[in-house]
């Protein structure tokens, strides 16, 4: 099945640099802030057009849009109006970096941004993450992650994975699925090294097909057998791949539905989701959301947040 990514942020048909800085600037000068213009604005551009935006403002006002931004804004609304303005593989590099910093790592953010993406896309972030904090994602990773899912994170990271131009090859397909087999629902006790080697070097279109296989070698799925073979971390990382081989909107829509249900909300996960995947796949996610829990994605957000903070969000839904 291939995948169909839609999104909800498009380029904005026409536009206008110049007069975009000059409502900015105008919803953030003297008393008070103009909010919905900045929402209607920045959630209605796409990133390129935004960093246009950017540059003009610069240059007309001699001032820093973002640095404006942060001093009219506040709290979570701040939060997403600010990542919509860093270029997206930055935003990225930011977020991992927050997931590192300080005590403690948060894993499950690790393994969305790290174990969602292409060999292309992991091969930008592991440059600019470098460039911005002047030392290597595979290095701040080891020192803050262990075991087999640090040496499978360190893979991914190093750039391992086949590039999307490596054609598929049904016959390596099969080879694979086999060694998998062997690897855990064969034996006593898993060989985690295989998986590892498999799920971080095989492309996604190729997983694919290794997946179709080893249901067909073992009468399971390799969820099940995930499931059964692995714990912790390591589950959450190997699980997170197969989801997004099989379909990256129901990876993400599972993700969003987790950071909304229960008792409070994971904020962060819901900003980084909406801002990171709307120029990609929004629209989809939204589709697959619906389509798994039976309400609209826009309705669960509305019921978890409020304010400006809602009101932007619900604008890069396209359903404000």
């Amino acid at each position: 099945m291939d995948y169909q990514p839609i999104p909800t942020v498009k380029n904005a048909s026409p536009f206008d640099a110049s007069q975009d800085a000059q409502v900015l600037r105008a919803a953030m000068k003297g008393f008070g802030t103009d909010e919905q213009e900045i929402i209607d604005i920045l959630a209605g551009r796409s990133n390129q057009q935004r960093q246009a935006i950017k540059g003009i403002y610069e240059a007309e006002f001699e001032r820093d849009l973002v640095d404006d931004l942060k001093d009219e804004l506040g709290g979570k609304f701040e939060d997403v109006i600010v990542g919509l303005m860093m270029p997206p593989v930055e935003y990225l590099c930011k977020q991992l970096h927050a997931a590192m910093a300080g005590i403690g790592t948060e894993e499950a953010t690790l393994v969305e941004i790290l174990c969602t993406k292409s060999n292309e896309e992991m091969a930008q972030i592991v440059a600019a993450y470098e460039e911005r904090y002047q030392r290597p994602l595979a290095e701040q990773m080891c020192s803050e992650t262990s075991g087999f899912f640090r040496r499978l994170l360190t893979l991914i990271v190093t750039g391992v994975r086949d590039g999307l131009t490596t054609p598929v090859n049904p016959d390596e397909a099969k080879e694979q699925a086999a060694q998998l087999y062997s690897a855990g629902e064969a034996k006593l006790g898993t060989d985690e090294e295989v998986f590892n080697r498999i799920m971080s070097h095989a492309s996604f279109p190729q997983l694919r097909l290794v997946f179709e296989e080893y249901k067909e070698l073992s009468g399971q799925t390799i969820e099940q057998a995930i499931k059964h073979e692995m714990s912790d971390e390591l589950h959450e990382a190997m699980m997170a791949i197969v989801e997004c081989v099989q379909s990256p909107a129901a990876f993400f829509a599972n993700r969003l539905y987790k950071a909304m249900n229960g008792a409070g909300t994971d904020d962060a996960t819901l900003i980084r989701i909406i801002v990171s995947r709307s120029e990609i796949d929004l629209e989809t996610i939204k589709q697959e959301f619906e389509r798994i829990y039976n309400r609209t994605l826009h309705s669960a957000v509305v019921a978890e947040t409020s304010g400006d903070y809602k009101r932007a969000l619900t604008a890069l839904l396209g359903t404000a």
